[in-house]
């Protein structure tokens, strides 16, 4: 023990280490050049040179002060008919700038056309540097960072993909799958740190919700999972309010700056036009100080080296010769996430090559941890697990791996083809080797019934199969592997009588000459096996034969009483025979098809199954077609809690508007005073414009301030308030909704996420540039009229030129949008399916293929956009470069003016100054109007979600439905001539004319082959679905006319095949089952007694407080399914819905779940479906259905006595007994 101990030691110290791993450093930050860290040399020489084009851009500026202050100073010289003081450089170039002594008015005027024409001349030439070198500059930074952000996002995404279970099991709250959408986006982006790991909790709930709607709609939890999120989202909200008010107040002092320096140095021009640069540098600081906040949390899990990597080439690897001797010695385990629960405590047994050997045990004992184990999910802490005498470790990952097939007891199916989800088994494989593991896996006959055969698309998580249906699958793709060692998982748990039979024969068969360990509770699987070793609390207590177990009369002895099984008789023996005849038979028949498959190899389809896309159009008018006005109108319509913060901030954005032109004013008038011939008149006229300087300063860093925080503020409202809308709005849809391909759990999580931060910019920042732009423009115009009505006129005709650039730059970006945000949904698809199914992907080594099929999609999202950055730069700097022209055209025909004396040269100043200031002011709406348009175009596809009508409306839907008239005594539940087909497979029907009553306080069982309706006919009871012909009556109220569904609901309990639980406590998740008050503990504690589930949650540390992790994947599958029924119970439904409720449950607790079930029963209408008939034989009626028809009735006694389908399966499962 003293090993054991100093072992449990050192995993509670990795488990601390890898908790340090995963926390945020606060104090850490990445460097800027880090940021590049992705560059290759090429794109490193691309950088070199967008950056020499960014500085030559950036010389522009200043070679345009130069040629304007010697323009400017021959102004003022020719005017005051004096000789030239200045010295010039620039103009002499093109004949202007020609120093005068002594010279008349006329011959200075005459000079000034000259320095006119020169200037004009040099800002032409300017202007072109600056378009090309602008073109260069941002074609080449935007070329990097898409290169950039695509081989981020496929390195983070391979990472997450490498990393070991554990690490997926303790980074649950990391929500990686929106971190690959949205980190990386923000990468280039805005966000701190305590929004990201905001966001990503909600973006938790939002998953786990929407994995699990079926079960959230059941219990009524709309609301209560709403406001969960919405409580995620309130330390986002206010640290994006704290961030809005830092930047507003960073910018309001570098705005001022401009100003500020005016006032103290006027005489230095250099310092005017850098202040107003840095100033516009203020967004752009905090797009680089965030994006590298964003990077460290990418750059974290891209740093993190996977400690099981499934996909490194180290070990060892056997080409043959591999024995599949399994033992496991001395084991002890505790999982990650509960490290104070010992799960193994010394576990020790054999396996020998092709043996079958078979785990048994109460739920909970690590049955199937020991296969987790063997696949290296997870290494022990002490002991180890040896293939062929050799420690796994010493493997390599992937050839292990390869040589185990996996069928699990929850089977994972992934949205696509029936065909490409068996192929997951064997990458290569056939057409044909797909149908041969279908027929031993007896799945062939039903997929072929399908019209679209292997082709048929099932939706995501395989929603529209039945529980049996997706296990025979998931055999069929495990038997394509011809693997050398079997695990079996409760593989038949989901299986109906006799398709079990005929499943196991399979299984049976191609177990022979493999090694092979099977986990189940029912013996009939487990009674053949070569060796049974009995697990009880972490310890191999019993192993043997089932016959030298039962003659030890120990646990397992015990067990089998309990679950009251008979061993062999004279009548079982001959069944057994005439299975092993048959079993001879099958046999011969799939070596005679492998014989054929072999010989028609070469002839018939070599090539493996490709994926089938459903390539869907993207229509661009789908999404920027929505009238933007409107859709604009609408944006403000739901910030109307805010407005008095929008009208406060449109205030101070169009009162910003006025500081240029005011100074342009204050600066002409400065060059004026500059021109007086009294030197003391000069000063004092130039102090006075000193103090408006100052003034004016302070009160643009008061204004650009309340306009920046004010405009975050209603916008970070605005976002809170359109997530949480689009996250209900989302909830309240019908099943059928979810089933499409375009609605899967990523796309609507990569919407949710990425739409809903994008409507912000709607009225955020982008909004107050405009306003603040425009109004600028307009008084600057007005100005420009006062002074110098001509002028102004040729100024403004660059207007038209300008504002196209920005509409054209705006249909631009929108386009691109579109299709940008359609693939990123793709990819974030395959990236939430991925990551959810891990175990899955690990066990079916596909691990590379996945991370194909992510980049595939994220190249698909590269050409797009890359489509459209070629024409990003040549509309950028044309808008620019216009400017400079138009500036160039105006001061030359303003200096022109001058020369023939019709206007004062500082009005011309004042004139040029004003109208380039707001030209310069609206060309920065070409960085604004993107961000703007794309939060209108995300704005329209989430008010696509709002205003979609549920077709079936949930509880939160119209009210005039919501008319409970059911008395409160029931008489029971009529479906009278029910016919439905799912919508997404409407060529298959399901229910065919079904007629079925229960009467209240009676409990009716359905039983039938799987994929017969039964589980269909609980979604219909449970307005799920509608059905597309007939009524369901509950006592006289047709449910779908009569009764609201949340009143309908709420009179339901549910516990389904495959149960969902949440990342909550387990007493949480218990009292999750009424929602319409507060469950005391108590009653969860009784709940939890009634479902025998109260003894092994006490043996928890923590007891009922317990955090399970996501999908409660640290619990058996056993006991999760009691903690599902103790959920039901806690409800005190007045119908109880039982779809296969014990079939995950070993012998020894059904028995007891059973009976709590059955008292449960007592006085409800019951609704059960089982497989397995010893369940359902004291309902008070059986229906067996077959092809959506009940073609049998009665009780027990009535159907055996019929001698029918019934009797005839009761007879086989009697045999197997």
């Amino acid at each position: 023990m003293a090993g054991k101990d100093e072992n449990d030691a050192q995993t509670s110290n990795a488990v601390d280490d890898f908790s340090d791993e995963l926390d945020h450093d606060s104090k850490k930050s990445i460097k800027f050049f880090k940021l590049y860290r992705f560059s290759t040399g090429f794109e490193n020489f691309l950088l070199f040179i967008g950056f020499v084009m960014s500085i030559i851009k950036a010389l522009t500026l200043p070679a345009v002060v130069i040629v304007y202050s010697e323009f400017t100073s021959m102004l003022v010289d020719r005017t005051l008919a004096i000789g030239t003081s200045s010295r010039t450089f620039a103009l002499p170039i093109f004949g202007g700038g020609r120093m005068l002594t002594n010279a008349t008015n006329e011959e200075n005027m005459s000079e000034l056309y000259n320095d006119s024409i020169s200037y004009g001349i040099l800002l032409t030439i300017t202007s072109i540097i600056m378009f090309i070198s602008g073109v260069l500059s941002v074609d080449m930074f935007n070329l990097v960072a898409l290169r950039q952000v695509t081989r981020m996002r496929k390195v983070l995404f391979e990472t997450v993909i490498r990393q070991d279970i554990a690490w997926h099991d303790m980074a649950t709250k990391q929500n990686f799958t929106q971190q690959i959408i949205d980190d990386v986006e923000k990468y280039q982006g805005k966000l701190t740190k305590r929004e990201q790991e905001s966001y990503a909790g909600a973006g938790n709930i939002v998953e786990e919700v929407l994995s699990s709607i079926r079960t959230v709609v059941a219990f009524g939890a709309e609301k209560k999972e709403s406001e969960r999120y919405d409580n995620y989202l309130v330390p986002a909200r206010k640290a994006s309010q704290s961030k809005g008010a830092f930047s507003g107040l960073s910018d309001g002092v570098l705005k001022s700056l401009l100003f500020l320096s005016c006032a103290g140095a006027f005489g230095i021009f250099g310092l005017i036009v850098g202040a107003d640069n840095i100033a516009r540098t203020a967004p752009f600081l905090e797009s680089f100080a965030t994006a590298r906040g964003a990077a460290i949390n990418i750059f974290k899990v891209i740093d993190t080296k996977s400690k099981i990597d499934p996909l490194s080439s180290d070990g060892k690897l056997l080409n043959y010769g591999l024995r599949g001797e399994i033992e496991f010695k001395d084991v002890f385990f505790r999982y990650p996430t509960r490290a104070d629960v010992i799960v193994h405590r010394g576990v020790n047994f054999k396996v020998n090559n092709g043996q079958t050997v078979a785990l048994v045990g109460s739920s909970g004992c690590g049955k199937s941890t020991c296969i987790q184990l063997l696949q290296r999910f997870y290494d022990p802490i002490f002991g180890s697990v040896t293939l062929d005498g050799l420690d796994i470790r010493k493997y390599n990952i992937h050839w292990l791996r390869s040589n185990m097939a996996v069928v699990g007891q929850e089977p994972v199916l992934f949205q696509g083809t029936i065909a490409e989800n068996i192929s997951y088994g064997k990458a290569s494989a056939t057409q044909r080797e797909i149908e041969a593991s279908a027929k031993a896996a007896g799945v062939h006959d039903f997929i072929c019934s399908l019209p679209e055969s292997y082709l048929t698309v099932i939706g995501e998580k395989g929603s529209q199969l039945s529980g049996g249906q997706k296990q025979r699958i998931a055999i069929a793709r495990a038997l394509i592997q011809d693997p050398k060692i079997l695990l079996l998982d409760e593989a038949t748990s989901a299986l109906d009588y006799h398709s079990e039979k005929d499943i196991q024969q399979a299984l049976d068969l191609v177990s022979k000459g493999r090694t092979t360990i099977v986990v189940s509770h029912r013996l009939s699987a487990i009674r053949g096996a070569d060796k049974i070793v009995f697990l009880h609390e972490g310890k191999v207590f019993e192993e043997g034969s089932h016959d030298d177990l039962m003659t030890l009369k120990g646990m397992y002895y015990n067990m089998v009483r309990a679950g009251d099984i008979n061993v062999a008789d004279a009548t079982e023996e001959n069944v057994i025979e005439d299975k092993k005849l048959n079993l001879n038979s099958y046999e011969k028949s799939f070596e005679t098809d492998l014989i054929n498959l072999e010989k028609n190899h070469i002839s018939y389809e070599q090539q493996p199954i490709m994926p089938v896309k459903n390539k869907e159009n993207i229509s661009e008018d789908d999404a920027t077609g929505g009238n933007f006005f409107l859709t604009f109108r609408r944006i403000l319509q739901l910030a109307r809690p805010e407005w008095c913060m929008l009208v406060c901030g449109a205030v101070c954005a169009i009162a910003f508007g006025f500081t240029y032109p005011a100074f342009s004013v204050i600066f002409g008038e400065f060059y004026a005073a500059l021109a007086q011939p009294d030197a003391e008149v000069a000063l004092d006229r130039t102090s006075i414009l000193s103090i408006f300087c100052l003034i004016l300063g302070a009160l643009t860093g008061v204004g650009c301030f309340l306009q920046t925080y004010l405009f975050h503020y209603a916008g970070v409202w605005l976002t809170t308030r359109m997530r949480s809308m689009a996250f209900m709005a989302i909830m309240r849809q019908e099943a059928a909704w979810f089933d499409e391909e375009s609605n899967s759990v990523g796309s609507l999580s990569a919407r949710l996420t990425g739409d809903a931060s994008g409507v912000q910019g709607a009225i955020g920042y982008p909004l107050s540039g405009l306003l603040q732009a425009f109004s600028n423009f307009i008084i600057a115009f007005t100005l420009s009229l006062y002074y110098c009505w001509n002028l102004a006129l040729v100024c403004v005709c660059a207007c038209p030129v300008i504002v196209g650039s920005i509409i054209f730059e705006s249909k631009f970006m929108s386009a691109s949008l579109v299709y940008e945000k359609a693939a990123l949904e793709e990819a974030s698809r395959i990236a939430t399916e991925a990551i959810t199914n891990i175990r899955t992907i690990a066990g079916l080594r596909r691990e590379a293929q996945i991370i194909e099929r992510y980049n595939l999609e994220i190249d698909k999202v590269k050409a797009m956009i890359q489509q459209k950055l070629k024409y990003r730069g040549l509309i950028n700097a044309s808008g620019q470069a216009f400017i400079f022209f138009a500036y160039a055209v105006a001061l030359c025909y303003g200096g022109v003016l001058v020369s023939e004396g019709k206007v004062p040269f500082q009005d011309i100043i004042k004139v040029s100054e004003t109208l380039l200031y707001g030209s310069m002011m609206l060309a920065q709406s070409l960085a604004f109007a993107p961000a703007f348009t794309a939060a209108l175009v995300a704005a329209h596809r989430l008010f696509q979600i709002l205003d979609r009508t549920p077709k079936i409306l949930s509880p939160h839907g119209r009210e005039n439905r919501s008319i409970d008239r059911a008395p409160a005594v029931f008489e029971g539940v009529r479906f009278s001539n029910i016919e439905f087909k799912y919508p997404t497979r409407l060529d298959v029907k399901i229910l065919n004319g079904l007629n079925l009553e229960v009467p209240k306080g009676k409990t009716v069982a359905l039983v039938g082959r799987s994929g017969c309706g039964k589980s269909t006919c609980i979604q219909l009871l449970m307005r799920l679905y509608d059905p597309d012909s007939g009524t369901i009556k509950l006592n006289e109220d047709d449910i779908h006319k009569d009764v609201s569904i949340e009143s309908l609901r709420r009179k339901l309990g549910l516990v389904s095949q495959e149960p969902s639980l949440f990342e909550r406590t387990i007493a949480e998740n218990i009292a999750y089952g009424d929602n319409s008050r507060k469950v005391t503990m108590d009653e969860i504690i009784g709940a939890a007694k009634c479902a025998n589930a109260h003894s092994f949650i006490m043996s928890l540390p923590n007891g009922y407080d317990t955090r399970l992790g996501a999908r409660g994947t640290q619990l058996s599958g056993g006991q999760k399914q009691r903690i599902a029924i103790a959920r039901a119970l806690i409800r005190n439904p007045k119908i109880l819905l039982l779809d296969e409720a014990t079939s995950a449950l070993d012998l020894q607790s059904e028995q007891l779940v059973q009976q709590a079930l059955d008292v449960a029963c007592t006085g409800r209408t019951c609704v059960v479906i089982a497989h397995r008939l010893s369940t359902v034989q004291n309902a008070d009626v059986i229906c067996v259905l077959k092809n959506g028809k009940i073609v049998e009735i009665g009780n027990h006694q009535q159907l055996i006595a019929l001698n029918g389908i019934y009797a005839k399966l009761h007879k086989m499962q009697s045999h197997e007994k």
